[in-house]
């Protein structure tokens, strides 16, 4: 038996102004997508935006249902909207807010696991890593691929 260790690489970011203006428009949609979210439950709203290849945003927020777990994630709206929307085009990168009252919350808000094994395959379509940017009221984490968030998943489908 021999014991491993993942490291994995992120960029940590001061504010929301210390980041490249490409993340920067990306996480502020996010942040106006929470504002769609029909969060009536558990009162948490959150917002996705996904840039395309093509330099299109895509945005979406969680949708909740009284029928649990009909409801659906917001990193999930924008992905299946945006290969929806443009089914030819890669995702660059997808950024994720969480607010509560209308205020982005102190913490980092991932995406769940569903969400990002859904990441995983939309990575795996476009051949190209997807960046995932991950912003909090005061600071945003940036990483460079899914495999960063779940470096076990389940890939193992073969292409066509």
């Amino acid at each position: 038996m021999e014991e491993k260790i993942i490291n994995i690489p992120f960029m940590e970011y001061n504010s929301w102004d210390e980041l490249p203006q490409d993340y920067r428009e990306l996480l502020y949609s996010a942040a106006k997508a929470c504002k769609s979210s029909y969060a009536p439950y558990s009162n948490f709203n959150v917002g996705a935006a996904v840039r395309m290849g093509n330099g299109e945003i895509v945005t979406g927020s969680n949708q909740e249902n009284a029928a649990s777990p009909s409801g659906l994630c917001a990193e999930r709206v924008a992905l299946f909207a945006a290969h929806h929307m443009y089914p030819e085009e890669k995702v660059v990168a997808i950024a994720i807010v969480g607010s509560q009252k209308g205020i982005v919350t102190g913490e980092f808000t991932y995406p769940c696991a569903a969400c990002v094994q859904v990441m995983v395959e939309s990575e795996k379509r476009s051949g190209s890593p997807m960046a995932i940017i991950v912003g909090s009221a005061t600071k945003v984490r940036a990483i460079g691929s899914v495999n960063g968030l779940l470096p076990f998943s389940f890939s193992n489908i073969p292409a066509e």
